[in-house]
């Protein structure tokens, strides 16, 4: 299965290389288009569909629910908002600094997240992921009214919807913060398993569990500010990947990370070539196919989860 699955990935990245708006002809500046936008754009996408369906499984584990990931937890809402925080407040901010307030608003809306549900007791798994789109909501309205009050909404617009046809050479290097993000969820992959049992079983098997509550969101927070600030909000990804995964493989991150993390590079790279192919020589942005996809795969795992 994981040979088919590398197979798939291989050949799903070399379509991606060879499909755009502009025939790639060996000869002349055929290099060049490569280096500069292709290379770059498969990169950006890799690392985006690594990040995110990881970011959905540390989020599952913490909260103990399947339906969690940051489009259903407020997260992605949140990055937005500490973004459009740093236009107000520091205009001529670089992007390291804008991500800074994107990660710190993100891991505090995060933390926000969990409180909550920890003090709710849900008699459904599907009123979680909907308090969470609740949570996003006001998230979401309170960023569109503070970019209203500022007269930012027009720069707002690029971290509505995911798009990766403006990444090119020099424009989204900040995204390669996903890969230490990768290797230290594998280390601490069996850690998040512990905390997908419970705070009483976790801590009785010595586990500091408020700490690893900590680094999961502070991991995810760094991957989805990163994402966010170079290519938008793509949603579902982290959601739909590590359900498939574990409906197959379990929920042992020490097994099944790589697999969620191939899976969800895989299925965004399908969405990006969908988009690049569906009004050729337009292009759809991603954020519209991996939501249409992603949110036919959501609906059709609740439908799943309650039969």
């Amino acid at each position: 299965m994981r040979a088919g699955g590398l197979a798939v990935f291989a050949l799903l990245c070399v379509t991606s290389l060879l499909v755009g708006a502009r025939q790639l002809e060996w000869s002349g500046d055929a290099w060049l288009t490569l280096t500069a936008s292709r290379l770059p754009r498969l990169a950006a996408l890799v690392l985006t569909g690594v990040g995110l369906s990881v970011c959905g499984v540390i989020l599952q584990h913490l909260v103990r629910n399947k339906f969690v990931e940051p489009a259903t937890s407020g997260g992605l809402d949140a990055a937005k908002l500490g973004i459009l925080l740093s236009l107000a407040l520091v205009p001529a901010a670089s992007v390291p600094v804008r991500m800074l307030f994107a990660l710190v608003v993100c891991f505090a809306a995060g933390l926000l997240f969990v409180l909550l549900i920890r003090r709710i007791q849900f008699k459904s798994t599907v009123l979680v992921p909907v308090i969470g789109l609740m949570y996003g909501g006001v998230l979401s309205a309170i960023a569109e009214f503070y970019a209203y009050r500022h007269n930012i909404m027009q720069s707002m617009q690029g971290w509505l919807l995911g798009d990766f046809s403006r990444v090119v050479q020099g424009s989204y290097e900040i995204i390669y913060l996903i890969l230490p993000i990768v290797v230290l969820t594998y280390l601490y992959a069996h850690r998040f398993t512990l905390v997908g049992m419970g705070e009483g079983m976790a801590t009785s098997l010595g586990l500091n569990y408020p700490a690893t509550v900590a680094l999961g969101l502070l991991l995810v927070a760094v991957t989805v500010s990163a994402t966010v600030i170079s290519v938008g909000a793509i949603p579902f990804v982290g959601l739909v990947i590590p359900n498939l995964v574990a409906l197959r493989y379990g929920d042992n991150l020490g097994r099944t990370l790589p697999i969620v993390a191939l899976s969800g590079a895989s299925l965004l790279l399908a969405c990006d070539i969908l988009g690049r192919v569906l009004i050729y020589p337009f292009e759809v942005p991603i954020g519209l196919t991996a939501g249409s996809v992603g949110g036919v795969l959501f609906l059709a795992l609740i439908i799943w989860r309650q039969r």
